[in-house]
């Protein structure tokens, strides 16, 4: 009898991309420098209660952002609706998110995480933000959790290769923040069960 053909794993409501446990990643901000803050034609995907606080946070992290982005943010606000009717966090000249900023090295960095792990907030940033490179696609009856991959994180993917890490692990806090614990518990056991099976 043939092997069934594993394309997607099925955690509990969510329909869970392959590419979790095949590929390997650890952000190596030392290569890429915070380049997935800067590059994209839109801004980070923002639920309605994110999009209140960030607004509720701006006074906060208004004097890390960029002088352009603060006149951006004067203009247009925190955020707006893509061209794909979602709501996402407002860029600076095509790019650039007005809740980045910039290191003396160079590096891009977020506002947000930044006040957080300085303890001037107690929201860390935008769940779509934690998740990456994640995303995901919310369908009526079930929720599909995807790798987007791109050039920019070829830097994490060898770094992850050589550390051993997988993508599902070094995603664990922002997959449990975003589905729980007993549902990252499930995905765990999940991998743990597909990597013996298929990745000897």
């Amino acid at each position: 009898m043939e092997e069934e053909e594993v394309y997607m794993l099925q955690i509990q409501n969510a329909l869970v991309s392959l590419d979790l446990i095949e590929k390997f990643f650890i952000c190596d901000l030392s290569k890429c420098l915070g380049e997935c803050c800067i590059e994209g034609d839109a801004g980070a995907p923002i639920t309605e209660k994110e999009y209140a606080k960030l607004k509720e946070i701006l006074p906060i992290v208004w004097d890390d952002l960029l002088p352009q982005a603060q006149e951006r943010i004067k203009e247009s606000g925190v955020g707006y609706v893509d061209d794909e009717a979602d709501l996402v966090t407002q860029i600076v000249d095509g790019k650039n998110c007005v809740f980045s900023c910039y290191g003396k090295d160079g590096m891009c960095m977020c506002a947000i995480e930044k006040a957080y792990r300085e303890g001037r907030t107690d929201f860390y940033k935008p769940i779509s933000c934690h998740l990456y490179p994640l995303r995901l696609t919310e369908y009526p009856t079930f929720t599909a959790v995807n790798y987007h991959s791109w050039k920019i994180c070829k830097a994490a993917e060898v770094l992850g290769r050589a550390k051993g890490v997988r993508v599902y692990q070094f995603l664990k806090e922002p997959l449990t923040r975003r589905f729980g614990a007993e549902w990252y518990a499930e995905l765990e056991e999940a991998c743990k069960a597909y990597i013996e099976e298929y990745c000897k």
